[in-house]
């Protein structure tokens, strides 16, 4: 492997690591202030550092704010802020590790609605890797043992939506640029955001400025090292490791948090990510 493409990997793994502390704070303060003040003020943040970057760039804002697709990239930017509302409620409801254990099923739905929404064709045999999956899923649900309502489902939701937003923004990356995508997604999400979150305000207590200045550094932190990642490799390469998201936070739940790791939990995860890397593999094939 060369050097570029090992340095790819490490910053992947240590983007994975910020996106689950990222996670991990969430749940922190969804636990204090509600969920959606929580994240307009991470979105604040999020533009305004998105908005400053492209004014540095050639062209400026009014070049980056250029699209062909004004309305799916406010559709994307929708899907996002509506999936984050309902995967943090949920990171407060069930905890990081069941909620991500159920989230990791998002690349496989992805696969799914690939043919509806692009029209791609989708293979048997990747059919058979989602319905893997989705039996990785039932047993990380656990039906019948209180798990399923409500947290759960609005986990699974989050991940649909994800999925969608995914495919949108596979869509409209065939004409946009990425700094067009980054911009109307930190854009639109943090005016849906503010619209939602404003009406519930309450003020933020000192000595929780410190985890909110750390939730906001690591979601732009995070971003700039993924977009390290893949000026250094190819996608398709480090696209498993995004599964280390799931055992950092889990990780951090189990010791912040104090949760547990249910046995049909772990089965399922394993279930899930086997499903999601033999589907990548078809891919790719």
């Amino acid at each position: 492997m060369q050097a570029s493409a090992r340095s790819g990997v490490v910053l992947m793994m240590l983007a994975m690591l910020v996106f689950g502390s990222q996670d991990a704070l969430s749940r922190l303060l969804a636990t204090q202030y509600p969920v959606v003040v929580v994240l307009m003020l991470r979105f604040w943040f999020f533009g305004t550092c998105v908005l400053a970057w492209c004014a540095c760039r050639p062209g400026g804002v009014t070049r980056a704010l250029s699209t062909r697709w004004p309305l799916l990239q406010g559709l994307r930017g929708i899907l996002l802020a509506a999936q984050l509302i309902l995967l943090v409620r949920g990171f407060t409801l069930i905890g990081l590790v069941e909620s991500h254990a159920v989230f990791a099923s998002y690349p496989l739905l992805i696969t799914a609605l690939a043919g509806p929404l692009l029209g791609e064709h989708v293979p048997a045999r990747s059919w058979r890797a989602l319905a893997l999956g989705a039996f990785g899923v039932v047993v990380i649900l656990r039906p019948g043992a209180g798990l399923v309502a409500p947290g759960a489902l609005l986990v699974l939701l989050a991940a649909l939506l994800f999925a969608a937003y995914s495919l949108l923004t596979r869509f409209v990356a065939r004409t946009d640029s990425p700094l067009t995508n980054v911009l109307y997604t930190g854009l639109v999400a943090a005016t849906v955001l503010t619209g939602l979150g404003l009406p519930h305000w309450v003020p933020i207590d000192l000595s929780d400025t410190a985890p909110l200045l750390l939730l906001c550094g690591s979601g732009v932190l995070g971003h700039v090292l993924l977009i390290s990642v893949y000026t250094r490799v190819e996608a398709h390469i480090v696209q498993p490791l995004a599964y280390l998201q799931l055992v950092f936070a889990s990780a951090f739940g189990v010791m912040v948090f104090d949760e547990h790791v249910f046995v049909s939990t772990a089965i399922g995860a394993f279930i899930v990510i086997v499903a999601g890397l033999y589907s990548l593999q078809l891919s790719k094939a």
